[in-house]
């Protein structure tokens, strides 16, 4: 019967973990995966609705699909809502893949900076 050390692990690696696990759980576990989709999300909207509206215009969460969206005025959530929304979720889907969006709710509210 072999022998087995403590440090040795089922899969006879020797209780190495790869490098690419070790760094996915440290990045899961202190939240840099959520923090670069946000980053990717955020650079999507504004390539999607323009620098001018994205400055009036704050992310919220995603949940369950849908992204919450906090304008500056009626007029914007109606513009956004009516008249840009598919052409705005076609770009969120090609530019932030890690953040799957299908849906976009926009409330009027304050933008701060």
């Amino acid at each position: 019967m072999k022998k087995r050390s403590h440090r040795g692990g089922p899969d006879g690696r020797g209780g190495t973990t790869p490098l690419s696990e070790a760094l996915g759980s440290l990045f899961a576990s202190r939240g840099y995966a959520r923090t670069r989709a946000l980053g990717e999300l955020e650079a999507a909207w504004e390539s999607a609705v323009g620098p001018e509206l994205a400055g009036r215009t704050r992310l919220g969460t995603v949940r369950h699909g849908v992204l919450s969206v906090t304008v500056a005025h009626p007029t914007l959530l109606e513009e956004l809502a009516a008249f840009r929304k598919p052409a705005i979720l076609a770009a969120l889907r090609k530019d932030a893949p890690g953040t799957p969006v299908h849906d976009l709710r926009f409330r009027v509210g304050p933008i701060e900076a």
